[in-house]
Order: C-alpha cells, then sequence, then structure tokens
C-alpha cells in the first residue's frame, strides 16, 4: 500500500470515530455510520461493533463520569433549602417588613415615662418648646436635659431647687436629675424611625404648613408616644401628588386640636374654606412636591 492510501485509510477511519462518538454522545442512537453499532463495555469504554457484532479493531476510550452516590441524598436537601429560601424571601419582602404590618403601633418603652397628653394636651405647650428646631432643621431635635430641667429642677444639698420644682422628688424623674448631675444625655429611643436611604426635611414640610398631626397623629392625645402612620413610599407620594387637605396657616401647624371645619376662613385668611386656601397657598408659595427618586433618596 502507498504512503498516499495509507494516509487516506487513516482520515477515514479517524473520520469514523469521530462520527461514532456523536452517534452515541448526542443522537444516542443503537446504530449508524454504516450500520456500526456502538456499546460501552463494563469498563466503561466505548467499543464499536460491525453489521455481525464482531468487535472492530478500532476502540474508542471514553471514561464516563459519575457522581458518587452520596451525591444523591443531598440533592433533595438543596431542593428544599432553595424552596425554604424563597418562601422565607416572599414572607420578610412581602409581608413582615409591610408597612402596614410592621411599622404603625411601634411604641417603645422610653426611659422617663413622658406623657404628651399632660404636657401638650392638657398644659397645651406647644410643639416647639422642646422640638425647637423643627422651623429650621432638616431634623426636629430630641429636648436636652436642660429643657425637662427647665420645670423639673432637682433640689440641691440644701434641698434648694435653683429653678421650678414640679414633682421635684418624683422618682420617675430620677433619670433625668442623674442626666443634670452627670452631663450625659437621657438615652431616649426613638419613635419614628426611617431608613438611613431616605431624606426628609421637617422645615420644608412645617413651613409650607404641614402640621405635626398629618404624621405624628394627636401626639397631644398620647401617653407614650406611638407611631401613627405608615411612613412608606407610598404614604408619603399620595401626599406629595395631593397635599391640598394637608395644608393650614403657618401659625397653626403646631396646633394639634385645630379643626378646618370650624375655623373662621373669611374671617382669618380671607378664604372662602379650606380648599381654596390651599389653591391660594399653593400658588404663592409654589409648593408642588416632586415624586421622582432624586427627592428623597439622595
Amino acid at each position: 500500500m502507498s504512503r498516499l492510501d495509507q494516509s487516506r485509510s487513516n482520515s477515514a477511519t479517524q473520520c469514523r470515530s469521530i462520527i461514532l462518538y456523536h452517534c452515541r454522545t448526542i443522537l444516542r442512537a443503537p446504530y449508524c455510520a454504516g450500520r456500526q453499532r456502538v456499546s460501552f463495555d463494563p469498563g466503561g469504554s466505548l467499543r464499536r461493533f460491525g453489521p455481525k457484532n464482531s468487535p472492530v479493531d478500532h476502540k474508542i476510550i471514553m471514561q464516563r463520569f459519575l457522581f458518587p452516590r452520596w451525591i444523591n441524598p443531598l440533592m433533595g436537601l438543596l431542593a428544599v433549602a432553595i424552596a425554604a429560601g424563597a418562601v422565607f424571601a416572599g414572607a420578610m419582602g412581602g409581608l413582615i417588613t409591610d408597612p402596614k404590618t410592621l411599622n404603625p403601633g411601634y411604641e417603645p418603652k422610653q426611659p422617663v415615662p413622658f406623657s404628651h397628653a399632660i404636657h401638650a394636651g392638657q398644659l397645651k405647650m406647644d410643639c416647639r418648646y422642646c422640638h425647637n428646631t423643627v422651623f429650621e432643621a432638616a431634623h426636629a431635635a430630641v429636648p436636652p436635659t436642660a429643657t425637662c430641667v427647665n420645670c423639673h429642677s432637682p433640689a440641691d444639698d440644701q434641698g434648694v431647687t435653683p429653678m421650678a420644682a414640679v414633682h421635684a422628688e418624683s422618682l420617675k424623674l430620677a433619670p433625668i436629675h442623674q442626666s443634670w448631675k452627670t452631663g450625659r444625655g437621657v438615652a431616649w429611643k426613638r419613635v419614628h424611625n426611617l431608613p438611613e436611604f431616605v431624606f426628609f426635611n421637617h422645615a420644608a414640610h412645617v413651613n409650607s404648613g404641614v402640621s405635626c398631626k398629618s404624621c405624628h397623629g394627636r401626639i397631644d392625645q398620647m401617653e407614650t408616644v406611638y407611631q401613627h402612620e405608615e411612613l412608606s413610599m407610598a404614604w408619603c407620594i399620595d401626599c406629595h401628588r395631593n397635599p391640598s387637605p394637608h395644608l393650614r396657616p403657618k401659625e397653626l401647624v403646631t396646633k394639634l386640636d385645630w379643626d378646618p371645619e370650624t375655623f373662621d376662613w373669611a374671617a382669618e385668611t380671607g378664604d372662602a374654606s379650606q380648599e381654596d386656601f390651599a389653591i391660594r397657598t399653593r400658588e404663592e408659595k409654589n409648593i408642588n412636591p416632586q415624586v421622582h427618586c432624586a427627592v428623597c433618596h439622595r
């Protein structure tokens, strides 16, 4: 046999081998490439047989990879873990952390049982006496101990109170008196706690005529402050789209018991109703809240 014939024979053999490989691994057909049957021997090698089951000299070695048997139970556990994770993620994202489920009604116990119902309700103290930065700053200030001591001054070693001594001996005021002596602040617990990625400016809202009541409810009727509204993104956007019902004269923003139905609009503002006042105020102050992301997420 000449070298050319031998080269052609080797090329043909290689081509048949490639065809047999693809027939077995892809087409999974028992017969292919000139009716030659392909099967695996006990050792896992691929062997080619002729038409009469006589083995052909050429043998293709292809060792199959098999996962260990102990993998089988783990596949079931993996499926269960994935299903449980999906249920957990759905519950956390769609139910447990929903504003209506989680936030409203949150009422932490404070180190001092301060009653807004007494101070803001019965005594008619203005919100700004304690939260004195609400009209100038983005955040409403938590009152320092000095503000409390103006009325609840502790007695000194001689039993003298340098300032007003309302219930000076009350045990409920002990944290206030201790803070005054040591100079360390009272560890008040925050009630209305927005996420860190949300920007809210108190001054922008109250100066536009939005009352404390719109977001915090009737604080003047609460013995212990709790979260009254959702404070969710959808809740905020609804107000931004239609702020008119929440607008009132600026000097009445902290008057929580104010009633727009009994208010003399004609005598006080020259308007026929709260709706007319809102329309005029929005035009004069250019109150047109935006609803795009950058308004609150900066």
